[in-house]
């Protein structure tokens, strides 16, 4: 049975990393195998500029001296900025960074994290050559492992070798904002003047957010993970083991020279988070310490790990790590500008910051520089939390999330831990019974609604499950008769102002709407990326209706701001999103119910599609737009929440003659994809332009307004596109594409998904996907890789169903309705 050292842990860490707890040292003599050497490589000629320098002003301050803030400090000077200044509060690398375990690995299951991984790798394997260390870097091909205490060094090392000033000790007392959107940085040692501070602080992130009145929502967890004595059976290896990662038992295990080092994620009820470091702040003088070791914890997944490798059975524990990581809820970090706050960056809430760091510093300091980010990153971004994310809701799911580290995740998987939040719709109440229900932003919204006999229970899988035939269902509802859904969590936001007509026309590609109506307008980034899809509304001379989707909804309003801020444009910007509801009524009759609850005139030729008016439906205010992301006849109904349960029920007893029922956002999705609708963060994000993305009707290149990114946009155009976005049917068995899946053509990948659907009208899967220009062309053969198969998939002429108004035009034509 495995042996732990009967002593606590508690002040083991010297001033130097403790070298037991990292990847493999090479050539440091006989002190390593328990010692602390005392110095480490780039130390022991520290220029004494870092110890004495000071600066008054600086182009960017960063707040933490872990891998993150180190590395941010690395790449900015490196890249060429000036005046770049690293504060930490106590010694580099303190906090979380000293005690990690050190693991890295090209795996993730997001895409674009996958190059934050990747490019951290290849940071790693050439650091030593730039900087002169990272002795104890290991590169095994797909994963490995290095020191962090090291890592750390080296890059400090390059830092300093550009130019960037690294000071410590030099504690952060006071963050003041100026007018000019400047900071005062105040510490010990002296105030500095920046155009931007940079929140890099692990663990004491929330102290420092806390200083401008930010409660960002970070918590400690207590990790553990064990190292033991030589093993005689790893000593005889001839080469170092691969990194073990064993879902089932929840552990990950490698080499620790001649002894093994792993550790375990316990389920959410066993583990332990730090939660009085949130309510009352982390203990003074908190930095190379640790917590007490809890063996019984984690005696499960030990068990676990030794069935999976017997040799650990005659291990002895030689050291048991417990230390502190911070988690968010969702355990990926908060990387980017915040909203809200002029030139506050953040990143933060790393849980595995070693892997992350050299391409999190090169992404940042990428993003800093060119004033747009390299590549999409929204699942990073800060402000996908708000006011919602209580310090309870941010303890369930980091507990959940924590639990979860190690197990299969699934396609629409649902993660129940601390919801609902305080940011439900009227209607919550009454469809929560009825329905399964999806998170968004905070928000609960209805996935599918539940029929007779059929089976309600929450039950994921990568095929099709029980929630396949009541979407069928809903799907009929709204392309035969009538479907309400509740679509309360769209992100709204309301400008108006003497400049917001110049404001919008510079911020999106499209014209502005005249008084009245409504358009879908793309805002672009300056290299004519698609940063965000809005529908704007013009309801008064200069006065918009902003409308987003739920999980955009700070993003976006952070750059209408910062655009706003930068132009100095005369307008007023309100979120509105928390004081509208919404419901969407949509299908053939929708019409005729509606008409039954106004006096307003809902006709063809007297309420247009793209019109929007406001009026009285069963006597309650309404402001409606004829749009729906069905694709069928419908109107979106924005009203006070308070107003949305009334408002339900009016609609739902004046539809009975019509057959009314719910839908849900599945039913939504299917609808979507048949009309060729795109959706933000799927087809189009940062990551694509609007002309591959077939989002040319929306780009207005011709307009005189010198809108963000239209240069840019012109030099791709008159270059030629390389790939574009193909609408996909697919015959398939009870599987269906998600997004993110591989093309393949003649045996290679050639581009991927990104949405995908069962379409019930023609009874097959269907999917949107980025192919080379030169297969796009309808009729194009190629396939769809889903779950190990490669199934056969045609590129057809989209939409597959026409949408209603197009319906319209032709019927009035002459011309067929088209499925």
């Amino acid at each position: 049975m495995l042996r732990a050292v009967a002593r606590p842990l508690r002040g083991l860490a010297l001033s130097r990393g403790p070298v037991l707890f990292s990847g493999r040292r090479l050539s440091r003599g006989p002190a390593q195998t328990r010692g602390f050497p005392s110095a480490w490589p780039g130390e022991e000629n520290l220029p004494l500029s870092a110890e004495t320098q000071w600066k008054d002003r600086a182009e960017t301050v960063i707040i933490g001296g872990g891998c993150i803030g180190v590395s941010l400090a690395y790449h900015l000077a490196k890249a060429g900025m000036r005046d770049v200044v690293l504060l930490e509060k106590s010694e580099l690398t303190a906090g979380s960074t000293w005690h990690a375990a050190g693991l890295t690995t090209y795996f993730h299951p997001g895409i674009n994290l996958k190059k934050i991984h990747y490019d951290s790798i290849k940071l790693y394997e050439k650091l030593e050559e730039e900087t002169g260390q990272i002795l104890a870097g290991l590169y095994n091909p797909g994963d490995g492992h290095i020191d962090p205490y090291s890592l750390t060094m080296a890059l400090a090392a390059g830092a300093r070798k550009y130019g960037a000033l690294l000071k410590y000790p030099a504690p952060v007392t006071s963050l003041k904002p100026r007018l000019d959107g400047t900071w005062d940085v105040e510490t010990p040692q002296g105030s500095i003047t920046a155009n931007r501070i940079v929140n890099a602080a692990g663990f004491w992130a929330r102290e420092v957010g806390a200083m401008i009145g930010l409660e960002h929502p970070l918590i400690p967890v207590q990790h553990q993970y064990v190292v033991t004595s030589t093993i005689p059976e790893v000593q005889a290896l001839k080469q170092e083991l691969p990194v073990l990662r064993d879902l089932e038992g929840s552990y990950y295990l490698r080499q620790e020279r001649d002894g093994l080092l792993f550790g375990p994620y316990e389920s959410q009820e066993k583990m332990k988070v730090q939660d009085t470091w949130v309510t009352s702040g982390v203990p003074p003088g908190f930095g190379k310490e640790l917590f007490e070791s809890d063996l019984d914890r984690i005696m499960e997944h030990v068990e676990a790990a030794m069935e999976m490798v017997p040799v650990l059975k005659k291990a002895d524990i030689i050291s048991v790590v417990n230390g502190p990581i911070t988690y968010t809820p969702d355990i990926l970090p908060m990387v980017g500008p915040h909203q809200g706050v002029r030139n506050y960056w953040v990143a933060v809430g790393f849980g595995y910051g070693i892997i992350h760091a050299g391409g999190a510093g090169k992404y940042l300091s990428d993003w800093i520089l060119q004033g747009e980010p390299p590549f999409d990153l929204i699942e990073l971004d800060p402000n996908r939390y708000a006011k919602w994310t209580t310090a309870q809701y941010t303890e369930a799911k980091a507990r959940e999330s924590y639990g979860f580290n190690n197990i299969v995740g699934y396609p629409k998987e649902e993660r129940l831990a601390g919801r609902p939040t305080q940011r439900v719709s009227g209607l919550y109440q009454a469809l929560a019974p009825k329905c399964s229900m999806g998170f968004h932003a905070g928000w609960e919204q209805p996935n599918w609604f539940y029929r007779p006999g059929q089976d309600t229970q929450y039950r994921p899988s990568f095929r099709r499950t029980n929630w396949f035939e009541p979407v069928g269902s809903e799907y009929k509802q709204v392309t035969q008769k009538v479907g309400v859904i509740d679509l309360t969590p769209f992100g709204k936001f309301h400008i108006k102002g003497q400049h917001s007509v110049r404001l919008l026309d510079h911020l999106v590609a499209n014209v502005i709407p005249k008084v009245g109506f409504t358009n879908i307008s793309h805002m672009l980034t300056p290299r004519g990326r698609v940063y965000a899809e809005l529908t704007v509304s013009h309801q008064s001379p200069g006065e918009f209706l902003l409308i987003t989707g739920s999980g955009s909804e700070l993003h976006d309003l952070r750059w209408i701001e910062e655009v706003a801020n930068k132009g100095g444009y005369d307008v007023e910007i309100r979120n509105i999103t928390d004081e509208l509801g919404v419901l969407g009524v949509a299908g053939p009759h929708s019409r005729r119910v509606l008409q039954k609850l106004t006096s307003e005139d809902l006709s063809e030729s007297a309420f247009k599609f793209l019109q929007s008016k406001s009026f009285k439906v069963s006597g309650i205010p309404v402001t409606a737009i004829r749009i729906s992301y069905t694709g069928e006849l419908g109107w979106e109904l924005y009203h006070r929440p308070e107003d949305s349960a009334p408002l339900y029920e009016a609609i739902m007893n004046s539809g009975q003659q019509e057959g009314i029922d719910n839908f849900g956002t599945y039913a939504l999705n299917a609808l979507r994809l048949e009309k060729a609708f795109r959706a933000w963060g799927a087809e189009m994000n940062c990551d694509t332009n609007p002309l591959e993305a077939g989002l040319e009707y929306f780009v207005k290149l011709n307009k005189p307004a010198d809108f963000i990114g239209k240069q840019a946009l012109k030099q791709i155009k008159a270059e030629g596109l390389t790939r574009r976005l193909v609408c996909l049917t697919l015959a398939t068995d009870d599987v269906d594409p998600e997004g993110n899946e591989s093309i393949w053509f003649h045996g290679k990948v050639v581009g991927n998904t990104t949405s995908g659907s069962y379409s019930y009208s023609i009874q097959k899967s269907l999917a949107f996907a980025y192919v080379p220009i030169e297969l796009s062309e309808v009729g194009q053969q190629v396939e769809v890789e889903l779950l190990g198969k490669n199934y056969p998939a045609t590129v057809i002429q989209e939409p597959l169903v026409l949408t209603e108004p197009t319906r319209n035009r032709l019927e009035k034509k002459g011309g067929k309705d088209k499925t």
